[in-house]
């Protein structure tokens, strides 16, 4: 049974994004008819985990806010487990691991709950102290400055920026019945839309790379086909699922676009110097949760604040 707290735009949203899925179903299976030598197996892979995606993503958004704030912890638990994984540490990290892990479920509670102040400063102001002071109790000074880099960075960037976009949930509802979940689909699509879009710009009219040295495969066109792409849907879909004006979607569409980009690319630097591939293999053509998480790190502070100062009154 859907929940009374959606509204007409989260059902029109959903609705488009499964319109958008069959069609790619359907392209890819064209695609393939004739593909005897698997060409296009990464785009059917992806395609495939995108319905599971959509499918887990459009349960929780439908049952509950609560629900959709679990999903988001669980996210950041994946993600941060994930990071730890490829992240060389030393023995005597492993010992404040359990206290770096319990943040997730306190950063969640926060969120669950809308204590605005407490999820704002509980990871970069308190977790930021205290966990050094932590890892100072193991007694071993060697390397201590690299592991508190790592887990401090890991926590920001797979707990704290993710739960930006559970916090939209507890946006309240403005004109035309947007609110949290509307706001939360919007992000979704526009942020991962952007990601296929500059896949997809790549592939077709790549040819001038952008950062040969951090990641071989992202070339302008990609770079601003995607933005640009990301941008229109911006506008398009601002209309029912945002309270946005047309030149605030614009500059939304442009900034998601590319804080995606960059994103992207310091998770491609990070896997470099760590000489890893994906960060796992959770998702089949996409890699690990990290994977696809790198450009929403960046994106869903900056939308939040941006949605929050300019229509929520800051």
């Amino acid at each position: 049974m859907i929940s009374n707290y959606l509204t007409e735009p989260v059902h029109y949203g959903l609705a488009i994004v499964l319109g958008l899925l069959i069609a790619a179903s359907v392209i890819v299976s064209v695609l393939r008819m004739n593909d005897t030598e698997n060409k296009h197996k990464e785009l059917a892979d992806r395609v495939k985990s995108w319905w599971v995606m959509i499918a887990v993503f459009s349960v929780a958004l439908l049952s509950s806010p609560l629900v959709s704030v679990i999903l988001f912890g669980l996210i950041s638990f994946l993600a941060f487990k994930e990071f730890i994984s490829i992240i060389p540490l030393r023995r005597a990290d492993r010992r404040v691991l359990f206290w770096a892990y319990l943040t997730i479920p306190v950063q969640y509670f926060f969120v669950a709950t809308g204590q605005y102040g407490l999820f704002i400063v509980f990871i970069p102001v308190w977790v930021f102290f205290l966990l050094p002071f932590r890892l100072l109790m193991a007694g071993q000074t060697d390397g201590f400055l690299r592991s508190v880099s790592a887990i401090s960075w890991g926590l920001m960037i797979t707990v704290f920026a993710v739960s930006h976009a559970a916090m939209l949930m507890k946006l309240p509802l403005v004109g035309g019945g947007v609110g949290g979940p509307a706001l939360i689909l919007f992000l979704a699509v526009l942020n991962q839309g952007n990601d296929v879009a500059q896949y997809v710009w790549g592939k077709l009219f790549g040819k001038h790379k952008i950062m040969p040295a951090v990641s071989p495969k992202k070339t302008w066109e990609g770079f601003l086909g995607g933005v640009a792409t990301t941008t229109v849907m911006s506008v398009l879909l601002s209309f029912f699922l945002t309270p946005f004006s047309i030149p605030f979607a614009i500059a939304v569409g442009i900034m998601l676009g590319v804080t995606g980009f960059i994103g992207d690319v310091t998770f491609s630097a990070l896997k470099r110097d760590l000489k890893i591939k994906d960060a796992g293999a959770l998702i089949p053509g996409h890699g690990g949760i990290l994977d696809r998480i790198d450009s929403l790190s960046l994106s869903a502070p900056l939308f939040f604040h941006m949605v929050r100062y300019f229509y929520y009154g800051g």
